[in-house]
C-alpha cells in the first residue's frame, strides 16, 4: 500500500522519503512504511503549530516595541525572527505567506537600525553587506535541504550526511555545499567517493549519485587556492 505523501512534506516525512529505498543509506526505509510516515507528518504538524505559536509571540513583540528601546533588544528579535525564517523554511506545508511577514518584520527591523546609524557611513557598508548576505541565504534557503541541515536537531544523523547530499538534486546540492566549508567539502568528497566506489564499483546503480560527486569535487576546486 502506498503511503499517503504530503505535496509539501515537512523535514521528518521529507528525510523519511530519501531513505526509502535508497540503497546509498545503511538503513533504508521500506518503500510501504506507512505507519512511519504517518508518524513523521505527525511530528511535523507538532513542528508546525509550536513554529505558528513562536511567530505569534514574536510579531507581537515587534508590534509592542517602544521607540526608545535598546539595540540590543532590537538585534535579539532581529536574530530571533531570521531563525524562524529558517525554520518556516523546512516546515510542512505552504510557509511562503508566514516567510513572507517574516521578512517584511526584519527589514522594518533593519530599516530601524539604519536610521540609528544614519551619518556612520561604516555602520552603511555593513548594513549593506549584512543585506546582501541575508538575500543569498534566503535564497538558499529555498532549497528545504538548506533548512535541514540548518536545523539545530537536524534530521540527518552524521552517517546519513553523504547519502542525503547524493540524492538531491544538482540545483539543491549546489545550494547545499555553501553550508560547508573548503576542509568539510574535500571530506565529503573524499567520503563520497569512496561510498560509491564501494556501493557501486561499475559505475551503473547510481548514475545520478555519481553525477553529484562530480559536483562536490568541482566546488572544492573553485574553493582550493590556485598555486
Amino acid at each position: 500500500m502506498q503511503p499517503p505523501f504530503s505535496d509539501k512534506p515537512g523535514r521528518h516525512e521529507r528525510h523519511l522519503r530519501r531513505r526509502m529505498g535508497n540503497a546509498l543509506f545503511e538503513d533504508p526505509v521500506a518503500e510501504d512504511a506507512h505507519d512511519q510516515v504517518l508518524e513523521a507528518q505527525r511530528r511535523d504538524q507538532q513542528e508546525r503549530a509550536a513554529f505558528q505559536e513562536e511567530l505569534q509571540v514574536a510579531v507581537q513583540e515587534a508590534v509592542d516595541l517602544d521607540a526608545n528601546v535598546d539595540s540590543d533588544t532590537i538585534l535579539d528579535l532581529k536574530q530571533r525572527l531570521e531563525r524562524l525564517y529558517e525554520t518556516a523554511s523546512g516546515l510542512a506545508g505552504d510557509q511562503q505567506a508566514n516567510k513572507a511577514a517574516v521578512r517584511r518584520l526584519v527589514d522594518v527591523i533593519t530599516g530601524t537600525i539604519r536610521n540609528a546609524a544614519a551619518g556612520d557611513a561604516t555602520a552603511a557598508q555593513e548594513l549593506d553587506q549584512e543585506e546582501a548576505a541575508r538575500q543569498l541565504h534566503y535564497g538558499l534557503l529555498e532549497f528545504p535541504i538548506v533548512a535541514d541541515l540548518l536545523h539545530p536537531d537536524t534530521v540527518i544523523r552524521s552517517h546519513e550526511l553523504l547519502p542525503t547530499l547524493l540524492s538531491e538534486s544538482g540545483d539543491a546540492l549546489d545550494a547545499a555545499l555553501n553550508v560547508f566549508d573548503a576542509v568539510q567539502v574535500a571530506e565529503l568528497s573524499t567520503d563520497a567517493r569512496r561510498l560509491l566506489v564501494a556501493r557501486d564499483p561499475h559505475y551503473q546503480q547510481f548514475p545520478a549519485a555519481w553525477q553529484r560527486l562530480a559536483q562536490m569535487e568541482d566546488r572544492l576546486a573553485e574553493l582550493s587556492p590556485v598555486h
